[in-house]
């Protein structure tokens, strides 16, 4: 179980370190436009909760001379990042008649505490900094927003929940549960959490606790999992929905299709429960790509959209976007964006893929279909729609289950998120395996749609059992000739694997529970 786990981690660490740093950087460029921007710039110390010190940047509008009040935008940093991060688009909306004050999260960087993962002390920190905002800048209490990228974004959402002040959110890429983000199909998510450990380690101060969560988590002790389950359900804002809900703040999210740190499902989950006003907006891309070049100051779909939101929700400007579709999706394949009523309405029929017959496939070697490197891979998609692909005809059967749709005479618009259902007869108590849907071109190389991990522990060995698996949400266009196919192996270097050595999985479809994979499709 978990074969090479601390190899894994320690590459995968090494990796996703380097890949921080680079980001980290874009901290400078924000910074170098300072001197263009007429705002009024000043960078300060805000006593957070218990006293902890936190390094904040306060961008006041060019024509506040104390006479006015301005609405205020609070942003907390992401994990890792310096406290120039939003400096850029902080600069914009002060121009644009906003007081922002952005400040660097507990633990990272010159900020005092301990990374505590959006605990209680982050949560009160972000009513710290409005409290300190009100009380030292032109800002009006009647018109708080908060808004954030990653970390920032998970925090936003909390805070809304417990600080009945805060009237608009935008939580850009962020996670509203958790434990559904990096442990979805009971499985661990090794490349996304060791990207987390990775940064926090170099930017910033684990606390205690969260060195031992991590600790627990990559040595898969099922002993401690009910306890890492609780310690992600306090810091998932679904958790707090019901207070999200009676505050009443009007609530943007958005995320990438492709996002191998907080999936697409999470979000799209989440969006459904809210009942005020809101928002929901998914374009092609991994962690936070769609949203970096703003960062630069650069023209951004969603900042623009962040940015209208607030003008909306907190200055009560008519600018159309509470008249528009509230769920916007870029596909992946095509340049234009599609609104809906509701997610409901993204998939609005379903085409199910028969997965006849038994197979059965060993464990503990990667077939060759896998769900890519995170960032590199989806961050090709996004740019050259050039996502992981696998030569599916050349897929060992001993390692892999295949099983492929008819040649599609017209194309395909997959919207949303499609489902497995089948029947598995393990060999040993636990194991895991990972679903991967492709499309297929007529030479047999196949293009990852989506994929899903899963684990059991606790089962009979010889006694089948029934799986219903979500896939990753997606929008992708199947071109007409091709086809789908489902493909099912037991090692995926994204996750951490749990198959005893030797063990092997049975996939059947019985007479009485045929197996399947449901494709929701666009109305046509």
């Amino acid at each position: 179980m978990g074969h090479g786990r601390n190899a894994l981690r320690t590459s995968a660490v090494g990796a996703v370190s380097a890949t921080l740093i680079a980001t980290a950087g874009l901290g400078l460029a924000p910074a170098a436009q300072a001197a263009t921007s007429a705002a009024s710039i000043r960078f300060v110390d805000i006593s957070g909760d218990g006293g902890t010190i936190l390094k904040a940047n306060v961008v006041t509008p060019a024509s506040a001379d104390g006479t006015r009040s301005y609405p205020l935008i609070v942003l907390p940093t992401s994990w890792g990042l310096p406290q120039v991060e939003y400096l850029a688009q902080a600069q914009k909306l002060a121009d644009s008649g906003y007081v922002v004050v952005s400040y660097n999260v507990r633990g990272f960087w010159q900020s005092g505490g301990e990374i505590e993962v959006a605990g209680p002390p982050d949560v009160a920190d972000a009513s710290k900094v409005i409290d300190w905002a009100l009380a030292n800048t032109p800002s009006d209490a009647r018109k708080v927003g908060i808004a954030g990228m990653s970390y920032g974004a998970g925090i936003s959402l909390l805070a809304a929940a417990h600080d009945k002040r805060i009237k608009a959110v935008a939580a850009l890429s962020g996670w509203a549960d958790l434990i559904e983000s990096i442990y979805s199909g009971r499985t661990q998510h090794a490349q996304a959490a060791a990207l987390l450990d990775g940064a926090g380690t170099l930017t910033g101060h684990p606390s205690a606790e969260l060195q031992q969560i991590f600790k627990d988590f990559f040595a898969s002790d099922l002993s401690k999992e009910q306890e890492i389950l609780a310690w992600g359900k306090k810091r998932s804002p679904e958790t707090y929905i019901d207070q999200l809900n009676a505050n009443g703040a009007a609530i943007m999210l958005a995320n990438g299709w492709g996002d191998t740190i907080f999936s697409p499902n999470q979000y799209a989950k989440f969006y459904e429960k809210l009942t005020g006003p809101k928002r929901l907006e998914f374009r092609p891309g991994d962690h936070a790509t769609a949203e970096v070049t703003g960062l630069f100051g650069l023209p951004n779909d969603v900042w623009t959209d962040t940015g209208r939101w607030f003008d909306h929700y907190l200055k009560g400007e008519d600018n159309g976007i509470d008249r528009e579709q509230p769920v916007q999706l870029k596909p992946r394949t095509t340049g234009g964006y599609e609104g809906y009523p509701d997610w409901k309405s993204v998939g609005a029929t379903t085409r199910k893929i028969a997965l006849a017959g038994t197979t059965t496939i060993h464990t503990n070697v990667d077939s060759g279909a896998d769900g890519g490197i995170i960032f590199l891979s989806s961050i090709l998609d996004q740019l050259a729609q050039l996502p992981p692909m696998a030569s599916i005809p050349l897929l060992p059967r001993y390692w892999a289950a295949v099983w492929q749709s008819e040649k599609y005479a017209s194309a395909q618009q997959v919207r949303g998120t499609a489902t497995l259902h089948t029947t598995v007869t393990p060999t040993k108590e636990s194991g895991t395996f990972v679903a991967y849907l492709y499309d297929v071109g007529p030479l047999g190389l196949g293009k990852l749609v989506s994929n899903a991990p899963y684990t059991f522990h606790g089962q009979t060995p010889g006694k089948p059992f029934g799986v219903d698996l979500e896939l990753n949400s997606t929008a992708y266009d199947v071109p007409a000739g091709h086809r789908l196919a489902l493909v099912v192996d037991t090692v995926d270097p994204l996750y951490i694997e749990h198959n005893p050595s030797g063990a092997q999985l049975t996939f059947s479809s019985p007479e009485h529970d045929p197996s399947y994979v449901s494709v929701p499709l666009r109305e046509q």
